[in-house]
């Protein structure tokens, strides 16, 4: 088992870095030998080209011009003993050359950046008269300049790869613990509510209960509905179509009985009153009893909670404020993480199970549309509105 103070991302992190700092060092140890090498090839094609001007033997004249041709990687170019280009020039574009006239130009700019020691064939004493080469890079010690920035990129990719993935494994990880607990919950909750159901059927033969079995009856269903709705978590929702200004009057319903008289609720639900979408209902209603609960939870019994709900020709927005306390600018982009939250009691999973039912399973979007501390927060609902087919 790994320590506590073991953090993958550090440990890649801290490979990466050594594997291409090792690269770089190595590279330029390399290139640098690779300079040197070509800076003495260069000198001995120099040194080919006095003997070819000045030798009469012909072997050694032979020898030069081979020694002369064989380098085919370092581009040269010769200008005279003022520095001005005499024309000759070898291992350059010469298509480039004649379609622009400053071409040798800049290359024997960059040459002098790259080495600005010519290397100098003495032609005549007096006077004066010499020739002076200047060579670039060639594109063998270019690639290996190169290589530590590719493997860079590609150290980079890889770790990025292999951190989406981690995280990727740990979310699949994670979900599938919540769905085991859940479906345990919604196991271990099923016996005791149904002994619950049998009671009521009980009580129900004593006319002295009749005021107070239905409401217990209510609670009962209620924890019916908790149950199946735990059970149904990791599966995949069934989507009906459902009027969803019923809904949120149902829960607003559900939650004004169990509040006391100081809390004012208000639905407007004028624009939406003859639309349907497609919905899961239990799902639905857990996502509107959250926000109501942190609403209420917000103005600490207290307040004024409204919902109100528009639509366009593509989506329904339903939003839901509270008069309660708020929530602070930097906790804003926290409320929708699991295991979040301010209050003392809960795990703080309500939010993130409610963003992921509406963003997962109903295609929409659930965000903190506003919040002011002292003022109070709206929190928006957008679910996408289909276009509902004819029956049968």
């Amino acid at each position: 088992m790994l320590p506590q103070w073991f953090n993958w991302k550090i440990v890649l992190t801290v490979i990466a870095i050594l594997l291409v700092s090792g690269t770089i060092f190595y590279s330029q140890y390399v290139s640098g030998k690779i300079a040197r090498e070509e800076r003495k090839n260069v000198e001995a094609w120099v040194e080919a080209q006095r003997t070819i001007l000045n030798s009469s033997d012909s072997a050694s004249i032979n020898l030069a011009t081979k020694i002369s041709t064989e380098n085919t990687q370092i581009p040269i170019i010769e200008t005279n003993e003022r520095d001005s280009i005499t024309g000759n020039y070898i291992n350059l574009d010469t298509a480039e050359i004649r379609a622009d006239k400053q071409y040798l130009s800049r290359k024997l700019a960059e040459f002098r950046r790259y080495n600005n020691k010519p290397i100098i064939l003495v032609l005549k004493e007096n006077p004066y008269t010499a020739n002076k080469y200047y060579y670039g890079e060639s594109v063998l010690l270019k690639e290996v300049q190169l290589y530590p920035i590719v493997q860079l990129v590609i150290v980079a990719l890889f770790i990025t790869i292999a951190i989406l993935s981690l995280q990727t494994s740990y979310r699949s990880a994670q979900n599938q613990l919540w769905a085991s607990m859940a479906k345990e919950t919604a196991h271990q909750l099923g016996t005791p509510v149904s002994s619950l159901q049998g009671w009521v059927e009980i009580l129900k033969e004593q006319e002295s209960n009749a005021a107070i079995v239905p409401e217990i009856a209510k609670d009962v269903n209620r924890l019916l509905l908790v149950t199946d709705r735990f059970g149904k978590i990791g599966s995949e929702p069934v989507l009906e179509w459902k009027n969803p200004a019923e809904q949120v009057h149902h829960m607003m319903d559900y939650m004004k009985k169990r509040t006391g008289g100081s809390v004012d609720f208000y639905f407007d639900d004028s624009r939406i009153r003859e639309i349907k979408i497609l919905l899961s209902a239990p799902l639905f209603d857990w996502v509107l009893e959250n926000l109501m609960k942190n609403a209420l939870d917000a103005i600490e019994g207290n307040g004024k909670i409204t919902i109100t709900a528009d639509k366009n020709e593509a989506y329904l927005l339903i939003d839901v404020t509270d008069t309660g306390k708020g929530i602070p600018k930097n906790l804003v982009s926290k409320v929708f993480r699991p295991g979040f939250t301010t209050k003392k009691r809960g795990w703080g999973l309500g939010l993130s199970l409610s963003k992921r039912i509406i963003e997962q399973y109903h295609k929409g979007k659930l965000f903190v549309k506003w919040s002011e501390p002292g003022k109070g927060t709206t929190f928006r609902i957008i679910l996408p509105l289909q276009k509902q087919q004819p029956a049968g």
